[in-house]
């Protein structure tokens, strides 16, 4: 009975991880570490081009005849195909064999990447952009599940510490890199440097990356390809992410268009969700969330993506449009972010084979919550560059502590062969988490500027001594400075509009931070729902 799947029993240690029989003990032919950097720099790639076209825009809508409400698409069309893929690339890695279907989503990205670079329309570029998302799709949760098999449990933390600083960091890169190659190159070679990178990480995947014996043993064993379950798939991901793409601009359910596309995530996704759960070969296996540890680490996965997007927009955000910051310099205040996770990584990685994922998940929810609030108490419109950079860092240091105890609690009491469905399902939450955070913020900001502004209006009228003063000397001001007597009167007025606006504005952006301190406090009282790990223990393959 040795090596046959077995459960710990959680009454006795606590514990719930598990551990592969001595008969499953393998390890790949080449150095663990090797292996992560080469898996790490085709994930790192996929997901800076969530980001990197960002601020290319304005510069892509103008070369190719296009509004700037046309060429959200670009960004739009990626994410949509990219969140299809996430949650079906454990079938397609169980089905081909997770090392070539992984070499084929490189593939497929690098080339779109060179199609997306010679898009001579904005039609074309959008097409290619699906295909990029398709491709990429596949790459952060095989690169995951390459990561939890090829390293030893009590390396694994260490392992997902890696990859983390691809998926968190590459966000904040994005933006920054991105408007330095469109300012001195041409937004073409935001795409065009992806195909040497993918060239490489093809050529070392072939040659470094191999399957292990679970992942070849169940190869081809799901050939039958699920296409309602595919259909129901793209029909809600796709309304939902366009949905709250579109929100915002087309006044959520004002719209009419809108209101179809909330109707259709609903039924797309309850759908798909019903049919997995009866269909003998689901695409998507969704009965993994029977087990609630997992759907706990599911939703704070999703929480994790909300907040680090949403804090990832607001602060640039607010310098650029509050204060006059090029998006240059306002990348620069995110840098420091960047480094201060790529040095807590590691150490978060070390940690998690000393201590139980879950007290690491609370202290993450603490600080990130405790920082989102000091970001209420200083965020103003005289804050320095330095000030700015350093409340930065109180914003994201929270999330270092959050995203590798997060995933290894994912795996606890998960069979050894479900870690391409593991890890497609944890980053497809966190994607779709990203994407609602960004919605939520910008929709926020928008709505509590107008009921701010009402309020400060209400100060500002003409039978007030202070305002009448204040219009008094701008135009006095402005007179001297050589503007008309009547053009100057009129300019003081909209000096002041201006300075309600952008008040009320300041005070939007405070009471989103207080929403996301509050978010982050929830969820430090659940974190402790999760349940015990061993620390630096392996796995025992269920049934």
């Amino acid at each position: 009975m040795a090596d046959s799947p077995q459960t710990l029993d959680d009454a006795g240690s606590g514990a719930t991880e598990l551990t592969p029989p001595t008969s499953q003990v393998w390890r790949p032919k080449f150095n663990p570490w090797l292996i992560a950097v080469v898996v790490a720099l085709a994930a790192f790639m996929e997901v800076l081009d969530t980001s990197i076209a960002n601020v290319a825009l304005p510069y892509i809508a103008g070369n190719l005849g296009a509004s700037n409400d046309q060429s959200t698409w670009v960004l739009t069309s990626y994410l949509v195909s990219n969140a299809v893929v996430l949650p079906i690339s454990g079938w397609f890695a169980s089905v081909m064999g997770r090392k070539w279907f992984f070499m084929t989503c490189l593939v497929v990205f690098t080339v779109s990447s060179l199609l997306c670079g010679i898009a001579p329309s904005l039609g074309a570029i959008i097409v290619f952009r699906i295909l990029q998302g398709l491709g990429g799709g596949g790459l952060q949760p095989v690169a995951q599940a390459i990561l939890a098999d090829t390293f030893p449990p009590e390396q694994r933390g260490l392992a997902f510490a890696l990859y983390g600083v691809t998926v968190i960091v590459a966000p904040t890169v994005g933006p920054t890199l991105g408007g330095w190659i469109t300012d001195n190159y041409t937004w073409r070679w935001i795409f065009f440097i992806n195909v040497p990178v993918g060239i490489m990480a093809l050529f070392l995947v072939f040659r470094l990356i191999e399957d292990p014996p679970w992942a070849k043993r169940i190869k081809g064993a799901l050939a039958r390809f699920d296409y309602v379950g595919v259909s129901l798939l793209v029909l809600g991901v796709g309304a939902l992410q366009i949905m709250l793409d579109k929100g915002q601009e087309d006044d959520w359910f004002g719209s009419r268009f809108i209101t179809t596309l909330a109707i259709l995530t609903v039924v797309g996704l309850v759908s798909v969700v019903i049919w997995e759960w009866f269909y003998k070969n689901p695409i998507i296996d969704v009965r993994l969330f029977r087990n609630l540890n997992f759907l706990g680490a599911n939703g704070m996965m999703f929480v994790l993506g909300l907040m680090l997007f949403s804090s990832l927009v607001m602060m640039p955000l607010f310098l650029q449009s509050l204060m006059g910051y090029t998006a240059e310099s306002a990348g620069l205040v995110l840098s420091g972010g960047g480094l201060l996770l790529l040095f807590l990584m590691p150490i978060v990685g070390f940690l998690s084979s000393k201590v139980q994922s879950r007290y690491l998940v609370a202290f993450g929810w603490l600080t990130l919550s405790l920082g989102m609030y000091y970001s209420t108490q200083q965020l103003d419109l005289q804050i320095s560059f330095r000030s700015a950079s350093l409340l930065r860092l109180t914003q994201v240091f929270g999330l270092g502590f959050l995203f590798v105890p997060i995933n290894l609690s994912s795996y606890v009491g998960m069979p050894i062969e479900k870690s391409s469905s593991v890890a497609g399902l944890v980053n497809f939450m966190r994607n779709i988490g990203s994407s609602v955070g960004t919605s939520m913020v910008t929709t926020l900001i928008a709505r509590r500027a107008q009921v701010h502004q009402v309020y400060l209006v209400a100060h500002v009228t003409a039978g007030r001594p202070t305002f009448s003063g204040t219009v008094a000397g701008l135009t006095a001001r402005l007179i001297a400075s050589g503007v008309d007597a009547g053009h100057a009167a009129k300019q003081a007025y909209g000096l002041v509009y201006q300075t309600v606006f952008v008040q009320a504005s300041t005070l939007a952006y405070i009471d989103t931070y207080r929403v996301l301190a509050i978010g982050a406090a929830i969820m430090f009282v659940v974190s402790f729902a999760l349940k015990k790990n061993q620390p630096g223990a392996g796995r025992v393959v269920l049934d």
